[in-house]
């Protein structure tokens, strides 16, 4: 009987189809050598000198863009032929049992890399293709193992379509140190609202987010560093917030116990320890819904001052402060605290704030644990979002938009210990997430800041010693 004939598929074949595959390789070489030959070796020297000097010149005067556009692609490049490359990825691979052999050819087949971004410094998203006979379990099945022979400290696998994979690799801590608090300006004129102060970036930036004109939905487990973003903000804008510039409004269902020690700093304060009040009726009211709706009827006073001065957007000043609503835990307004009717009036009311109250110069910064829509309904009103280590991978899209999860921000694989502030936030001008950790601060940053920039007033004999405004 006549043994059917083993077929290999020939070199030639595959470089052919590794060209059609990478043409920059073939296209690269063929425009040098073209250039070579019709302008030169020193013209085309040249034109190499100005595209790297081109580039310096971009990176020095503008890095910020540099940084969003540029650098990514570089980086792609260039870990695509030292990490993700011919035999080293053959044999890392090979190593993980992750390579098929073809029964008929005794041919060995590598899952092939389609796609490789690195978006920032520490991560890497590779999109890989599957042979046949395997599957995500055959990769999730040797997880560990990959992430070691990749050099990554924490690795994300997730399914894409039949038969690819986007491997997430996370390479390395930034934050070797603990990250100073953001230091408290001496003027209110040195406070920048567009740009607060937080921490620093995967990149060694400080890192800022603009306030003014936007609400911030900050999610986090327990441990993971709320805290951090809780003061820092309060540090950035300290000069402001003492010369009444800035008017926080705090909400506390945790009963005080993060918030108390800052409680002078803070124009109107309500926690779930407080005694009911009455509203207008004479009727009980839970204290937290009432600082909400006083703030909600500020809101709407200030935008009656607006319309009588035509004026589409204030102006921060004595006359027309900035208000920040801080609520630390939200899900206990929005969702498990009070009763049924509570919890409707809270929703109602925080819709029409995130949905007004940017124009006329109230913002809200809300902490939660669970962002799920069912705890958070106005979640989609929050323009700004930050995910520090979370408890569910679902979580990570929900905080910060779809596929964030498939393009780095592994919130949900942060480890416990050490990592206090560090998490992820996407960025403005793209979809990109970014590492960020922020400031730690400690009881004493909290009472250096109640003491600089605790709210003073004028006394009404017109005396120029300050007094405390009690909160």
């Amino acid at each position: 009987m006549a043994t059917a004939k083993k077929h290999k598929t020939r070199i030639e074949a595959k470089c052919a189809l590794w060209l059609a595959r990478h043409p920059a390789a073939l296209a690269a070489p063929a425009a040098i050598s073209t250039s070579v030959l019709e302008l030169g070796a020193v013209t085309t020297g040249g034109i190499a000198a100005g595209v790297v000097a081109t580039g310096l010149g971009w990176y020095r005067a503008h890095p910020a863009s540099f940084t969003t556009h540029a650098a990514p692609r570089i980086r792609s490049a260039r870990r695509r032929w030292t990490r993700y490359h011919g035999r080293p990825w053959r044999t890392t691979l090979d190593a993980c049992n992750l390579v098929t052999e073809d029964r008929r050819t005794g041919e060995l087949h590598v899952p092939r890399i389609v796609k490789l971004s690195s978006p920032t410094p520490s991560i890497d998203v590779v999109r890989v293709r599957l042979c046949k006979g395997q599957s995500l379990r055959t990769f999730q099945d040797v997880q560990e193992e990959l992430a070691s022979a990749l050099g990554a400290d924490v690795l994300g696998i997730v399914k894409t379509s039949p038969r690819l994979l986007t491997l997430t690799l996370v390479h390395g801590n930034p934050f070797d140190d603990i990250v100073p608090p953001a230091e408290i300006p001496d003027e209110a004129d040195d406070v920048d609202l567009t740009a607060l102060e937080l921490g620093d970036t995967e990149y060694g930036q400080s890192w800022t987010e603009p306030l003014i004109g936007q609400h911030w939905l900050i999610a986090g487990a327990t441990g993971s560093g709320k805290g951090s973003l809780l003061w820092n903000p309060l540090r950035a804008m300290g000069p402001m917030i003492r010369d009444q510039l800035v008017k926080v409004w705090m909400i506390d269902p945790k009963g005080g116990m993060e918030t108390e020690l800052g409680r002078p700093l803070f124009h109107r304060y309500a926690t779930s320890a407080d005694e009911p009040v009455e509203d207008e009726d004479g009727d009980d009211q839970d204290p937290m819904l009432a600082l909400l709706v006083e703030f909600r009827d500020e809101m709407k006073a200030r935008q009656e001052v607006l319309r009588d001065r035509k004026q589409r957007k204030f102006t921060v000043a004595p006359d027309t402060p900035f208000h920040v609503l801080m609520i630390d835990e939200l899900a206990m307004l929005t969702a498990l605290g009070g009763s049924r009717a509570t919890v409707t009036a809270v929703n109602k009311i925080l819709a029409e704030i995130l949905t007004q109250g940017r124009a006329a110069g109230f913002a809200v910064i809300a902490y939660v644990q669970e962002p799920t829509k069912d705890i958070v309904p106005v979640r989609d009103l929050f323009t700004r979002r930050i995910a520090l280590r979370l408890g569910s991978s679902g979580y990570v899209d929900i905080v910060l938009g779809d596929d964030a999860r498939l393009r780095g921000a592994l919130a949900d694989e942060i480890p416990e210990t050490d990592h206090e502030g560090i998490g992820y936030r996407t960025s403005e001008k793209s979809r990109n997430p970014i590492r960020v950790r922020a400031g730690h601060t400690t009881d004493d940053d909290i009472t250096e800041l109640v003491r600089q920039c605790t709210p003073h007033q004028v006394p009404d004999d017109g005396s120029n010693v300050y007094a405390i405004h009690a909160a």
